[in-house]
C-alpha cells in the first residue's frame, strides 16, 4: 500500500502543549513539509469547552468535544494525546493504537501507570507509540537512550526532571528565602500549580524515572517501589551548610543498576552535589541529565525542561518520526521492548544494597551530652560520622545538630532516624539528604 501523501494529525487536548503543537506546525509548516516531503494537515481537535477563548485561531469546523472521535477517525494518520490526566487518556491512546494508529503523548503519568499495556496494544496492533515529551521537554533524551546509546549499558543516570523544584530550590539559595514564600511566588509566576504536591513532593519526577528506567533497563517501576521524597522540609539554613561543606541541593532521580548483582535502583530525593558538579550549577526552570554508559562514559543533556514551547518541540519531533514511519517504515525497532535476559531477571535493589553518604539536620535540646547520645544511636548502627556542624536554632534554648556520614545505607539509616527522632532531645523530625558523589 503506498505511503499517504498527505499526513492527518489529530488532537486530543488543547491545552498549553496543545496550542503550542497548533501554532508551531501552523507556522513552520512550509519548512516541515519541505523536510518531510508529505502535507500536514491538521485536521482536527478535541476540546472540553467548544466556546473558550485560545491564543491560536483555529477554526470552528476543526473543534469536537469528543476525543474518541478523532482517536478513532479512520482518516487521522496520527493522534496528539494532550490531555494530561490517565483515565481518559488511557481509552483514547489504546483506541488509537488498536486500530494501528500512531500516538505521540505527553504523558508520563500514563505511560509510568499504563505503559505496559500501551506498548503490548501498538505492537499487537501494529499502532506506534512515540513519547519524546513526557520526559524533560525539549530535551531529547528518550531519542539519546533509543537510538544514540543504544550500544551501552547504564549503570547510572541521574539529573533534574523538574524544573518548578528547581526553580524552587534556586530562588530559596539565591534570595535566602524560605520555602514557602519562595512557593508562593513560584505560583504567582506560574512556574507552580495551584496544588503543587505532584511537583514539590516528586511525584512528577518519580513518574519520568519510570520512563527513564523502562527505556534504560526494561524494567517498568512504579513509584510505590520507589524512594521519593520532596523538597518541602528544606530551608535556607540547609543551603548555607551545604555551602560550607562545599555542595549545592538539587532534587535529583537518580536510577542505578548494579550489574553483577543484577539490582535495579530508582530514588527521586534532594541531593547534595559538589559545588563543581555540572547539574549542581543547573539554575532555574532548566532540567539536567547525566547518563553513564559502559562504552560512551558520561554524556549530559540539559535544556528547558517544560514550558509550550519546550514541550511542543518534543510532540512535533515525534510527529516528524511518525511521518517517517508511514512514509518509509522506518523507526519500527522504537517500538519494541527491551527484552534481555538479564533485564528480566533483575529486582529492585533491597534497602541495605542501597548506600549513600548522608547529609543529617536535627533540631535538639542545647544541653551537654545531646551530641554523645545522638553519636551512640549512630554507632549503634553501624552509621560512621563523617562531620559536624553546631548552629544556634532559632528558638531559644535549641541548637542545630548538622552531621555528615561516611558512606553507609539505606537500611541502617532508615532505623538511626527512627531511634534519634525519639530521643527526648530531638525536639523536630530529623531531615536527611543524600550526599550525590557521582564523579562525573
Amino acid at each position: 500500500m503506498s505511503a499517504p501523501t498527505t499526513i492527518n494529525i489529530g488532537l486530543c487536548g488543547l491545552g498549553t502543549v496543545g496550542q503550542g503543537v497548533w501554532k508551531h506546525l501552523s507556522a513552520n509548516r512550509a519548512e516541515l513539509e519541505s523536510r518531510l516531503g508529505v502535507k500536514l494537515n491538521l485536521a482536527r481537535a478535541a476540546v472540553r469547552d467548544l466556546r473558550k477563548a485560545r491564543a491560536v485561531k483555529i477554526p470552528a469546523s476543526k473543534l469536537t468535544r469528543d476525543p474518541l472521535a478523532v482517536a478513532t477517525d479512520p482518516q487521522i494518520h496520527i493522534v496528539c494525546e494532550l490531555m494530561g490526566g490517565t483515565a481518559l487518556a488511557r481509552k483514547i491512546t489504546l483506541a488509537a493504537l488498536r486500530r494501528g494508529k500512531i500516538v505521540v503523548s505527553a504523558n508520563k503519568a500514563l505511560i509510568c501507570q499504563h505503559g505496559a499495556e500501551i506498548f503490548a496494544a501498538a505492537q499487537q496492533h501494529g499502532g506506534h507509540f512515540f513519547f519524546e515529551a513526557s520526559v524533560a521537554g525539549g530535551i531529547p533524551i528518550i531519542k539519546a537512550l533509543r537510538e544514540g546509546l543504544v550500544a551501552n549499558r547504564f549503570p547510572r543516570i541521574y539529573g533534574i526532571l523538574n524544573g518548578t523544584c528547581n526553580y524552587i530550590l534556586t530562588q530559596m539559595e539565591d534570595r535566602d528565602a524560605p520555602y514557602a514564600a519562595v512557593l508562593a511566588d513560584a505560583k504567582r509566576l506560574g512556574y507552580a500549580e495551584a496544588d503543587e504536591s505532584l511537583d514539590v513532593d516528586g511525584w512528577d519526577t518519580a513518574h519520568k524515572a519510570s520512563v527513564l528506567a523502562w527505556l534504560a533497563h526494561g524494567v517498568w517501576v512504579k513509584p510505590a517501589e520507589m524512594i521519593v521524597e520532596g523538597i518541602s522540609r528544606i530551608t535556607p539554613a540547609d543551603f548555607k551548610n551545604a555551602v560550607t561543606l562545599g555542595y549545592g541541593i538539587k532534587l535529583l532521580a537518580v536510577i542505578t543498576r548494579d550489574f553483577k548483582r543484577n539490582e535495579l535502583c530508582v530514588r527521586i530525593h534532594p541531593t547534595l552535589l559538589p559545588e563543581g558538579n555540572v547539574i549542581a550549577n543547573v539554575s532555574g526552570v532548566f532540567n539536567a541529565i547525566s547518563v553513564t554508559g559502559d562504552v560512551v562514559g558520561t554524556t549530559l543533556y540539559s535544556g528547558r525542561g517544560a514550558g509550550q514551547d519546550a514541550t511542543a518541540s518534543a510532540v512535533i519531533s515525534d510527529i516528524a518520526d511518525g511521518v517517517a514511519l508511514l512514509r518509509f517504515g522506518k523507526g519500527a525497532h522504537l517500538n519494541s521492548e527491551v527484552t534481555t535476559a538479564a533485564c528480566k531477571d533483575c529486582r529492585l535493589a533491597p534497602a541495605e544494597s542501597i548506600r549513600s553518604r548522608y547529609y543529617l539536620r536535627l533540631t535538639v535540646k542545647d544541653q551537654p551530652g545531646v551530641l554523645a547520645r545522638v553519636a551512640s544511636v549512630m554507632a549503634k548502627h553501624h552509621v560512621s560520622i563523617a562531620s559536624v556542624i553546631q548552629n544556634p536554632a532559632e528558638r531559644a534554648g535549641a541548637a542545630s545538630l548538622v552531621l555528615t556520614t561516611h558512606e553507609s545505607n539505606e537500611r541502617a539509616m532508615g532505623a538511626t532516624l527512627r531511634q534519634l527522632a525519639a530521643l527526648s532531645s530531638t525536639l523536630d523530625e530529623p531531615v536527611l539528604l543524600r550526599i550525590g558523589d557521582f564523579n562525573d
